[in-house]
């Protein structure tokens, strides 16, 4: 479960290439794009230009570089070449990336354009929720602490947090123990160790956390069809703390 330092470099290694991938996505203007015009663009970068392969593309039979979630979409949406991006939206853009035989897992969510301000406090609250569980991080503490860290902020802002999906180990698998999820009491759950590599990426809804799955067996919404947003970062346990290898260009930690 633990992952040696020279293991840890070459994630850490895959971690920065997806963080350019993000970087590449934060120079373009969104509006009139359709999600399959993002998803052709990130494969071609990862392909071409960072010479990796993009993770997600044949995981589980997916067929995509990215999972492309809009508005009221909580996760695992479908890249679609009618999907268009409009001013207000709110969209997630989940990325993988392999390089040398270790994966990276990240994910931002865009405003795109004129975003009101109750979408645009959701996406906030949410990235604060991810940094509030990463903040927590270090040799002893225990996954229930980053849970429970996550949920107490997101139910301070008023918001619900989605309990079907949750982080997960990384490393030569996309998906690796342990489960880490988004909510929880301190002090239970698996005590964390050094060299421990793992995602935490929390999805928090405007309104109630039930979600279904619609019929084409990835899409994930919310019931109420109100607006979802999330965040995620790949996370090592190290000696003192905590490495964020996915950390973005001119991104700084939350405290």
């Amino acid at each position: 479960m633990t992952k040696r330092p020279e293991e840890i470099a070459l994630m850490a290694e895959s971690g920065k290439l997806l963080a350019s991938v993000f970087g590449r996505l934060d120079q373009l203007d969104l509006i009139g794009m359709s999600t399959m015009q993002v998803n052709d663009l990130v494969d071609r970068y990862i392909v071409d230009e960072l010479n990796a392969r993009p993770a997600s593309k044949g995981q589980y039979g997916f067929a995509y570089a990215l999972n492309s979630s809009r508005n009221s979409v909580v996760c695992h949406g479908v890249p679609s070449a009618t999907e268009f991006l409009q001013s207000g939206d709110i969209v997630n853009f989940d990325i993988t990336l392999e390089k040398n035989g270790y994966i990276a897992d990240s994910s931002k969510t865009y405003l795109v354009g004129d975003v009101p301000p109750l979408a645009k406090r959701l996406v906030q609250v949410t990235y604060e929720a991810m940094w509030m569980g990463i903040n927590v991080v270090r040799p002893g503490a225990r996954l229930g602490d980053v849970g429970h860290a996550i949920q107490r902020h997101a139910r301070r802002s008023g918001y619900s947090v989605v309990r079907e999906y949750c982080g997960h180990g990384i490393g030569r698998e996309m998906h690796e123990p342990p489960q880490v999820l988004h909510w929880g009491k301190p002090k239970t759950g698996l005590v964390l160790r050094e060299g421990m590599v793992f995602t935490i990426e929390p999805m928090l809804n405007q309104g109630g956390r039930a979600v279904r799955t619609e019929d084409d067996g990835w899409t994930v919404v919310t019931t109420d069809g109100k607006l979802s947003a999330q965040f995620e970062h790949t996370v090592a346990v190290t000696r003192n703390g905590v490495q964020v290898l996915t950390l973005r260009h001119g991104e700084r930690p939350l405290n």
